[in-house]
């Protein structure tokens, strides 16, 4: 999906001499959550003015940054009519359009991950580990690079390196990983050689407000068992090392001593399992299949 497109249709609805907000057109995308990405979105405006982005700025009036310099946004709005004080809108309530012509996208896709997760399977569906694989994507401005290390699980050693590259058109938005990052997981996933028993991946499993982070998300429309192992907690309670969210065991927490990595099954694989293969794969923080990824991906062409 191209939200980047989405959002700069949505942008050319406000008319000359009115202003819109990050917010407001978070709002109608349908999450007010996506209001920084939508910030994102107006830096990568490949054309400023035709696509007005200088008529968004922020919730309390004031200007906001603009990729010209903030001088010229102001300009800019002033000869459409725009009153401007001390870099702030003047009769502001007067001046907003928040009356958007389209879908709300964002309410659509947490209706789809709603159906994904009622999909997730917290069971090994395999009874033989043969290879176990990590994905790590990196990011610089509009591209991603994506890669993909595969392991022998018998001894440890690698046997297959791959990478893709491509334009990425939606931008991070907490919780929406999934729809970032997928594209890249499914085309590294078809050039593989050796379709790995087991995938790791950079973000999480159930460990998620809907229990379908983007291990989860990847597991059930590949059809393979994955974990999800994170640098950071997206929520829920640590005790013991066990992660709890509404009262459910959602994950574990690995290093408690030093920095935690925070480690949940996607799909198609038991808690027990998740654990024990991370524990296997851990020689220094991050397990050896997504760290060897992430080294990969770092390298440029």
């Amino acid at each position: 999906m191209n939200l980047n497109k989405i959002v700069y249709g949505i942008l050319l609805q406000v008319p000359r001499g009115r202003v819109t907000t990050y917010g407001a057109i978070a709002s109608a995308l349908g999450d007010i959550r996506a209001s920084r990405a939508i910030g994102q979105i107006m830096n990568q405006n490949p054309r400023p003015v035709v696509v007005p982005c200088h008529r968004v700025v922020h919730s309390n009036g004031e200007i906001g940054g603009y990729s010209r310099g903030v001088d010229e946004k102001i300009k800019l709005l002033e000869r459409e009519g725009i009153a401007i004080k001390n870099n702030k809108i003047q009769n502001f309530e007067n001046a907003i359009f928040k009356k958007f012509k389209t879908k709300p996208i964002l309410k659509e896709l947490r209706e789809e991950q709603k159906k994904l997760a009622r999909k997730v399977k917290l069971k090994d569906s395999f009874e033989k580990i043969e290879t176990i694989a990590g994905i790590d994507v990196s990011y610089s401005n509009s591209e991603a690079v994506g890669a993909c290390v595969v392991f022998d699980y018998g001894n440890k050693k690698i046997i297959e390196k791959i990478k893709v590259k491509t334009k990425v058109n939606f931008p991070y938005i907490p919780t929406y990983l999934s729809y970032r990052e997928f594209p890249v997981i499914q085309k590294l996933i078809k050039k593989l050689k050796n379709r790995p028993t087991v995938l790791m991946l950079d973000g999480n499993g159930i460990l998620h407000p809907l229990r379908i982070g983007i291990a989860s998300h990847a597991g059930v429309l590949l059809d393979l068992p994955t974990i999800g192992v994170a640098k950071k907690l997206l929520l829920g309670e640590v005790r013991d090392s066990k992660i709890f969210y509404n009262k459910k065991l959602a994950g574990y927490a690995l290093g408690l001593n030093s920095k935690p990595i925070y480690i949940s099954p996607g799909s198609n694989i038991s808690f027990e399992t998740t654990l024990k293969l991370v524990k296997e794969f851990c020689r220094f923080r991050i397990p050896e299949p997504l760290r060897q990824a992430h080294i990969l991906s770092q390298i440029s062409h």
